[in-house]
Parts: C-alpha cells; structure tokens; sequence
C-alpha cells in the first residue's frame, strides 16, 4: 500500500494503492461523508492479489484531501464524479473498471455516462438506482435515518464523542443482519479515521450536495458491463435499488448478498472478490492493458 497525492486544479485529492501497476486498473469509490478507509485493507489485499491494480481515494471533505469549511458545499454530484477521472489521469490510466459503495456507486452510474470512454466496466454495491418512472423506493430505516439526524449536533472537537457516533452509525448499517458485529475493529477503524482526517467535521458536508439531475431516468443508457451487489436487508439503501440497477442495464449480474446490510462485513469478501474478479477479467482486453 502507497500514498499518492494527485492535484487537479485547486483540489488535493489523496490516494492509495496496492497491487501491481500494469495489472488490470480498479478505482474505488466510497459513499457519503466517508473516507477512503470506508474500504476496508483486507478486501483491498485481496482484490490487488487477483491480478487487480486497486485505488482507493479521499473525497473531497474527507480525510486527507482538500477540505473547505463546516456547512459549506461548494461543489456538486458532477465535481465529485469528475474527481474520480482525475485520479485516473494522474494514475495515467486510460480505461479502468469502476467500483462504488453508496453514493461511491451514484457517482460511478454519473462517470459512466459522462466519461463513457474511460470506464471498463461498473460494480455498483449498496448503491441507489437514479429515479426511474417505475421505481418506487422503499426508503432509509428510520433508526438509521434519525441517527444521521443526530450528526448536525455532534461536537465534533470531542473526539470520544465524534467516534461513538460513527460506531453506533456502523452498528444500525448492518441493520436486521445476523451478523457478528465486531465493535473493537469498528472503533479502531473510527478512531483512526478521525485522527487521520485533516478536517473531521467538515465530511457532513456531502449532506448539501446537489447536481446529478439530468441523468435522473438515464441509468438504461449505462453501456458499461454491470454487476450489482447488494445486501438482503440493507437498511439504508433497500435491496430493491440493487433489483432495479439490475434490471435497468442490459446484461447486467446481480449478486444478493443474503443476510447482509449496508456495509462491508468480513464474511461477504471472498464472495465479492470472486464476483468482482469474473467481472472485471471478462470486461478485460488481454494481458490487463490499459
């Protein structure tokens, strides 16, 4: 694992990679007010040793790329799609298969379909569907939904305070699962992500994001190999987005993780390593080239 800073304008943006450049390139992209810590080492390890470049990125607000001030979102949807093509041209890589959590899978559909000649293919997991006229979304589990209320409140200076937030935020994502929940990794992760982060506070502004509206109704105009992957129970962003990605894109492979919800627990990364791998190997010119 290497850091790499790549500036684009006025934006810092920080990264990391494992694996082999040469091998096939895969960019990775968190959701909301996350960092790239949201993906986890070890599904990182795993992907570079199936023959995968892996890049994981900051955000802008998060960790420890540029940060503006609390409250204020001087950027759209659009900026933060276009974010991840700047990390490829400073990586120098033409083409790469895209992989995005949440709002990280709302920006790959938005990088798809603006900068079609730069994507190899798409995983979307746990990601909303844009609206399509048919669709009716379920919605976020109230629990969940109170609890990022909570957020706009938090003294986010205290730092006991700010990582007990971000625990029970990672306990209510797992949501109806019968999983472990293994809160000692949990915390650690918190921990370091806070201390990590140049400005920790400033993460809750994703929650003023706009932009993205004219691809509302256009995810069918994907063209980019599709897989989806979504968990069962997922109490944030329900399984039916995941049905519906599925449906919208022709040829495009959904993958139920059963008994899972909005998160990525160790159990299900062999799984998503196999399926992400027959993915992005089928969606590959020979030898891995760029």
């Amino acid at each position: 694992m290497s850091e790499r800073i790549i500036e684009s304008g006025d934006i810092r943006l920080c990264t990391e990679h494992f694996g082999r450049e040469g091998d096939a390139p895969v960019l990775m992209l968190m959701g909301a007010a996350s960092s790239m810590l949201g993906w986890p080492d070890g599904l990182m390890e795993q992907l570079a040793r199936t023959g995968h470049f892996v890049i994981r990125y900051d955000h802008r607000d998060t960790g420890r790329s540029s940060h503006g001030v609390p409250g204020a979102t001087p950027y759209t949807l659009d900026d933060l799609a276009s974010d991840a093509i700047s990390v490829l041209d400073g990586y120098g890589i033409e083409r790469a298969h895209l992989v995005g959590m949440s709002l990280g899978g709302l920006l790959c559909q938005m990088a798809a379909l603006t900068y079609p000649e730069r994507v190899r293919s798409l995983t979307l997991i746990s990601a909303q569907i844009f609206s399509e006229p048919d669709f009716e979304d379920p919605g976020m589990d109230p629990a969940v939904l109170a609890h990022f209320q909570r957020a706009a409140t938090l003294n986010w200076a205290d730092e006991a305070e700010a990582i007990g937030f971000q625990v029970e935020l990672s306990r209510l994502c797992v949501g109806r699962a019968r999983r472990s929940f293994d809160e000692a990794r949990v915390r650690a992760r918190a921990v370091q992500d806070y201390r990590r982060a140049l400005a920790p506070q400033c993460a809750l502004n994703h929650a003023g994001l706009s932009g993205g509206l004219e691809w509302y109704g256009r995810t069918r105009e994907i063209e980019a190999p599709l897989l989806v992957i979504h968990g069962s129970v997922d109490p944030v962003i329900d399984h039916a987005h995941g049905v519906a990605l599925s449906r919208a894109v022709k040829g495009a492979r959904l993958v139920t993780l059963q008994d899972a919800g909005h998160d990525l627990h160790p159990d299900d990364w062999e799984t998503m390593t196999r399926a992400i791998t027959a993915h992005t190997l089928a969606a590959s010119p020979p030898h891995g080239a760029r």
